[in-house]
């Protein structure tokens, strides 16, 4: 399970932030316009892209299994928590595609955090 959520970051990260990075009509409209605030989101979602390829390389390398299983747990951990909290903290957010992928994602990684934590 921890490839596949380090893999479906690496699969929804790549398209989002080359989307914001380009913008447009419809990116702003689902994550506003162009501000720090947009930036900084983006900077976020760039610092989970590179710690995801990361650790998939690590796993995949099998490098220090314990060490990297640790740092994916923090990693989905903290991702399930904004993940979620957006449902509660965006305006209409069960009609925001973001929020919506969001929950689905976050549902992935729990499942993922719970698979490993009875594994150990």
């Amino acid at each position: 399970m921890i490839v596949v959520s380090l893999t479906l970051n690496i699969i929804v990260l790549v398209p989002v932030l080359t989307a914001l990075q380009l913008g447009g009509r419809r990116v702003d409209g689902v994550f506003g316009e162009r501000s720090p605030a947009r930036e900084i989101l983006r900077s976020v979602y760039a610092a989970i892209l590179l710690a995801s390829a990361t650790l998939l390389i690590a796993v995949l390398l099998d490098v220090e299994p314990r060490l990297v299983e640790g740092a994916v747990l923090g990693l989905l951990a903290i991702q399930v928590v904004y993940k979620v909290g957006t449902a509660v903290t965006v305006r209409h957010a069960f009609r925001n595609p973001v929020v919506l992928s969001n929950l689905g994602i976050a549902a992935v990684h729990g499942a993922t955090i719970v698979t490993v934590l009875v594994g150990a």
